[in-house]
């Protein structure tokens, strides 16, 4: 229930704030531009507050928290006197009426550049694109524990999402990727992933498990959480002991430790278990012994039960002084819209799944566990929402702003309007397309509340 109401709660602020933000750029320009606005609304229906300045605009808060909206004096809508035409949008010139629409995703865009230079400012703690595991495919690619992922095809990565964004990307174009890797000893490495060879309808959500990477940020790290009486471990391992190698293997995660253990057993004799206890490391013979896992299966074991609850630690700080923080947040914004262009282009070829659209369930979830991770991850999901918000808005779908510039781009073309008739035609298509695409994205959002 709290991350229901957490949920909702985050999405409110998530959206109120930037389709507010959105609607104050047509509202700003629109000003310069000399059009009387009418009301400038944050939320939709009934208003719980409102006043008027000097020049006849309302202000408003509206009862439904989700967006908000400017209105302009219009006389395709309303009424106008005489003397007031000139203030109508619908007087402006098509380059002034350009120039409105297209504030409000320019304002997104903006928004976006000034949040990621505040969270570089502030410092973003992320996680490596360090593996922790290396199996399958990515194994027989020469990855291993400890390997750092520099670059994906030549193009940097820092973090754990930026390589896997690279790597699902380039799954979805079936193609194989070139990584360099810096391994355990500091030595640069060059392997070859062949993402080709994923079997057809793989899982986009996926990639890096199916290619055999698994981040050292997803392997609980094995500690010892308690002694089973009379086991092997008994008087040996405590509570509280972090095993680091067995038998000279360096040990990352519980697996390892459960499969070293198991191979060992099989092998027979003691195993040297190398633990961090109190700041010192110790080297504990132990000898494995044979018991039953929970569905009666023989098993070697030693009797140490770990830790089940983990929360990696953050191992890289993204943070930039106020003027370096300017480049890199420019240059982050167009990262993100390139990576964001592309995955549309690929949902519309069909290379990528339409799971992939999301809606408003999915950015409420979305809101809440970057709110609680803390205020570095929650200005990026913010900036993220933002140029998305810039983006769709762009699209030329007739009722968003794109479709209001296709008709102005027309009309500097054909040298005026377009008729009444084909505007309206044009707002049927559009509301059909977004329609669709809302259904479209409830679907998702809801098949991801199953459990698979």
């Amino acid at each position: 229930m709290t991350d229901f109401i957490g949920s909702v709660w985050w999405m409110i602020v998530s959206l109120g704030l930037l389709v507010t933000f959105h609607e104050f750029g047509h509202y700003w320009v629109g000003r310069l531009c000399g059009v009387k606005v009418l009301r400038f609304s944050v939320g939709f229906g009934r208003p719980l507050w409102s006043r008027r300045d000097r020049h006849g605009t309302e202000f408003a808060i509206a009862a439904i928290p989700l967006g908000g909206y400017v209105k302009f004096l219009d006389e395709r809508e309303v009424e106008v006197h005489p003397h007031e035409r000139g203030q109508a949008f619908n007087h402006k010139t098509v380059w002034q009426r350009i120039a409105i629409v297209a504030a409000g995703p320019i304002a997104n865009l903006l928004l976006c550049i000034l949040l990621l230079w505040a969270m570089f400012v502030i410092g973003k703690q992320d996680y490596s694109a360090t593996v922790g595991r290396a199996t399958g495919m990515a194994a027989t690619a020469g990855l291993g524990s400890g390997d750092r992922l520099l670059r994906v095809d030549g193009r940097d990565v820092i973090t754990l999402g930026e390589a896997s964004m690279a790597l699902t990307a380039a799954a979805m174009d079936r193609r194989d990727v070139t990584l360099q890797v810096l391994d355990p000893a500091d030595q640069l490495r060059s392997r070859t992933l062949p993402l080709s060879q994923l079997p057809a309808g793989f899982d986009e959500r996926r990639v890096p498990i199916l290619a055999g990477v698994y981040w050292r940020a997803w392997l609980q790290p094995p500690l010892v959480d308690n002694i089973v009486k009379g086991s092997a471990a008994e008087g040996h391992l405590q509570a509280g002991d972090l095993i680091v190698a067995i038998d000279g293997q360096r040990i990352d995660s519980v697996e390892q430790a459960i499969s070293e253990v198991g191979s060992l057993g099989r092998r027979g004799g003691p195993a040297m278990i190398e633990v961090l206890r109190g700041g010192e490391r110790l080297a504990l013979e132990i000898t494995p012994r044979q018991g039953k896992d929970g569905k009666g299966q023989p098993i070697w074991q030693i009797g140490a039960g770990f830790a089940q609850s983990y929360s990696p630690a953050y191992d890289t700080l993204l943070k930039f002084g106020p003027l370096q923080s300017v480049t890199v947040a420019v240059r982050e914004t167009g990262r993100m819209a390139a990576d964001s262009l592309a995955m549309m282009g690929r949902i519309v070829t069909g290379k990528a799944s339409l799971q992939n659209v999301s809606g408003p369930v999915t950015i409420a979830r979305v809101a809440n566990i970057s709110a609680k991770r803390g205020v570095d991850w929650f200005i990026q999901f913010l900036a993220l929402l933002s140029l998305s918000l810039c983006i769709i808005n762009l699209l030329p779908i007739p009722i968003l702003d794109g479709g209001h510039l296709l008709y102005y781009l027309i009309e500097l073309v054909k040298g005026s309007p377009l008729s009444e008739r084909a505007v309206a035609a044009g707002q049927y298509i559009g509301l059909a397309l977004l329609a669709g695409l809302m259904g479209l994205a409830f679907y998702n959002d809801i098949l991801g509340l199953v459990p698979r």
